[in-house]
């Protein structure tokens, strides 16, 4: 199989890029590496992308591999024709190949084989054979054999029909015919195994949907409705079409009692062997498709939510939210250090209220506190209440921050937070983690396992170790696209670093503490078992900003700095300028000298001279923040403030495939169904909003009972 062909028609891109991205993933290149620093070899693709590739490349590899063992298998039972060489060679598909050797692949005990042992086979051959004056019944006559077990003419025929419908049902052909029709017919239907009983899944007590149609959400609905015992699902399909199919393939009407005897066989194999299976097939594929679905969903909305900006400079109190056991806090200062931590009970009597007021009013003027952020769990809206109350009280102008909270007690129980926060007790690390993701997102959220961050949609009913690889692919993206702070990241935010495994990263930290602060990138290579193919791979990724070389505070790679030094030669900047570091007007001069002869000059690629000028812009940038600032707010609403038609702002919480979840502000997320994101038609809620947007909604409706807010974008402008 000709991988570079097939990958670079699937991707749209030339032969010669699929060629080189294969040469550069088999020699050792990590994805973010090849995204960033070998642009010119695949026409500048993103890191998504080539992770897309990667995988294809994979599954295009394990195809042939499977092909090869199905190959050898049928070989081993000296089976293997120059027509089974042919179909094993044109099989695009994992099924296709499956379909092949299912007539060769070792069965238990089935009718057919039953019918075999007793001898029966050479009858099921000549009744498909078809001849004129054929007699089947007088043939079958002669396979009587009370020993075998064949004691009538219709023990034969039957045994006879038996072989013929395994035959029919392991023709590949016939499979694949089967399956195009039922994904074009097929309805997904879902009924309640108890009406009485009442579940979320109501919707779907009596509910149908074409297979072709069917949104991914609500096949992973109906599926966890299954599991749990609410509701009995399958796939139904009118048996005309199929039926006709296996008749046309296998009877030629040659001789009637013939063809009587084998559309009986055919209608057994199509009602109890190849639908029962098609069926499976077709609602593994339509999980597997959803799932697929999902953990783009979930991916997309993670990468969001690690590159929220982050909140630079500032003191932060955290506020862990809880009823019985009170309310966690924690002060960090601006570079996250913990300065202080006690335990309030905002949700309890007057008494403690007013307790907890004076406490939070007293570390807010101690520590002169800029922003109050507070975890989204339980009792987050009391919280939220009690906390725009007290700051209006505050000395100095206070703001708050909803957050989430998804994994932060997972963090707190583990080793890292035990290595990170030795003398805080559990409670108290979740506190102190809620403060720093809101001054850092994407340095605190690496310490956590991305499933447990919780911005997807059945999450748990995806495959784990798929939905896993995504999640880290997107981490590492992330991680790559922002850089690390060589002397201030932590092991867990150096562990998702380009070319850095988890020992590495621990003796990049020993040296650190044991030789002071990095003074440039090139000191990495004394850091023990750092090899020269590590630093190719990670140093572009790692910042030094205490470095005497300003490209050691870029994203220009150490093998481009002598192009970026020639280019600002070209450029004609002066030494003092170089050694300042300042290039602001880097891009007016690149112009001015024209880009295409200035790359010729240096003998890079186009792709290379724009990336370098783009860091010598603006040296130490961060990606995230050029996105909108996280709202801060001061008030709150409660639900009985809302009226149908009121425009608010708000944050988008969660993005799903059938809509967006909104905070707005009280206690419950509205939501902004599909149908009322845009005025236009969309199918992808990721088409108008992402996850920490800032939006204007206007108020659909309100609904008391359920505490559920309908909110729409339609004829509201943003801004």
């Amino acid at each position: 199989m000709d991988y570079s062909q097939i990958l670079s028609q699937q991707f749209n891109i030339k032969e010669e890029y699929a060629k080189n991205i294969i040469t550069l993933l088999d020699d050792g290149n990590t994805i973010p590496f090849i995204a960033r620093y070998r642009k010119e070899m695949h026409g500048s693709m993103d890191d998504q992308l080539i992770r897309e590739f990667a995988e294809k490349l994979e599954y295009l590899r394990g195809l042939d591999k499977r092909r090869d063992e199905i190959r050898s298998l049928i070989d081993a039972q000296e089976k293997l024709t120059d027509e089974i060489n042919l179909a094993l060679d044109k099989a695009a598909t994992l099924s296709e190949l499956e379909d092949i050797y299912r007539p060769y692949r070792p069965k238990r005990k089935t009718r057919a084989s039953i019918a075999k042992e007793k001898g029966l086979e050479p009858l099921a051959n000549d009744i498909l054979k078809q001849e004129k004056g054929f007699d089947p019944s007088k043939s079958a006559v002669d396979y009587i054999d009370e020993e075998k077990g064949v004691t009538s003419v219709e023990d034969a025929i039957q045994g006879a029909m038996d072989i013929i419908a395994e035959l029919v049902s392991d023709n590949a052909e016939i499979r694949k015919r089967i399956r195009n029709l039922t994904n074009a017919n097929g309805v997904l239907v879902s009924v309640a195994t108890d009406e009485e009983k009442d579940s979320v899944y109501k919707n779907y007590y009596d509910y149908k949907e074409p297979v072709k149609k069917i949104a991914g959400h609500r096949v992973l609905a109906v599926n966890r409705g299954e599991k749990e015992g609410f509701l009995k699902v399958s796939v139904e399909t009118d048996s005309e079409k199929p039926l006709n199919s296996i008749f046309r393939a296998m009877i030629t009407d040659k001789n009637q009692l013939c063809s009587d005897i084998i559309r009986e066989a055919c209608t057994d194999a199509y009602q109890r062997l190849i639908y029962p299976s098609i069926e499976r097939e077709v609602r593994n594929d339509l999980t597997d498709t959803a799932s697929e679905n999902a953990m783009k969903v979930f991916a997309v909305n993670l990468k969001q939510l690690l590159m929220q900006p982050p909140v630079k400079g500032k003191t932060v109190l955290a506020l862990d939210p809880g009823y019985r056991t009170g309310c966690k806090t924690a002060v960090v200062d601006s570079t996250g250090k913990v300065l202080d931590t006690t335990v309030i009970y905002p949700t309890h009597s007057d008494k403690k209220i007013q307790e907890s007021k004076q406490t939070l009013l007293r570390l807010i003027k101690k520590h002169h506190v800029d922003i109050i952020s507070i975890g989204n769990g339980t009792a987050s809206k009391e919280t939220e209440m009690f906390t725009a109350e007290t700051i209006k009280e505050a000395d100095h102008p206070v703001y708050y921050m909803v957050v989430s909270e998804a994994g932060a007690s997972v963090y707190s129980a583990s080793k890292l937070a035990a290595t990170e926060l030795p003398d805080l007790d559990l409670t108290l690390r979740s506190a102190v983690s809620i403060a720093r993701r809101l001054q850092d997102p994407l340095a605190e959220l690496v310490k956590i396992e991305p499933k447990a961050i919780g911005v997807g949609q059945y999450q748990h009913d995806m495959p784990q170790k798929k939905l896993g690889e995504t999640l880290d692919g997107v981490v590492e993206d992330c991680v790559n696209s922002v850089g690390a702070d060589l002397n201030t990241a932590s092991p867990a935010l150096l562990s998702r670093v380009s070319g850095l495994n988890a020992t590495v990263c621990k003796n990049i930290v020993a040296y650190r503490e044991e030789n002071g602060a990095f003074s440039s990138r090139a000191e990495l290579k004394k850091v023990p078992k750092l090899g020269p193919k590590a630093f190719e791979q990670c140093a572009g990724f790692l910042r030094v900003p205490e470095s005497r070389n300003p490209l050691d505070n870029t994203g220009v790679h150490p093998e481009s700095y002598k192009s970026a030094k020639e280019l600002l030669g070209l450029l004609e900047y002066s030494d003092k300028e170089i050694k300042s570091g300042n290039f602001s007007d880097i891009q007016q001069r690149v112009k001015a000298k024209g880009t295409k002869s200035l790359a010729d000059v240096l003998r890079i690629g186009l792709p290379t001279l724009d990336d370098i000028v783009k860091e010598l812009s603006k040296p130490g940038r961060d990606p995230r923040d050029e996105l909108p600032a996280p709202m801060l707010r001061s008030d709150i609403l409660d639900i009985k403030d809302l009226k149908e038609g009121m425009e608010l702002k708000g944050t988008v919480r969660n993005v799903i495939d059938f809509g967006a979840f909104v905070d707005i502000g009280i206690k419950e997320n509205g939501l902004v169904h599909l149908s009322q994101l845009a005025d236009r038609f969309i199918s992808d809620p990721n088409e108008v909003v992402s996850i920490h947007q800032h939006i204007r909604v206007k108020v659909l409706s309100v609904d008391m009972d359920r505490k559920r807010i309908q909110l729409t974008m339609k004829g509201v402008e943003q801004n």
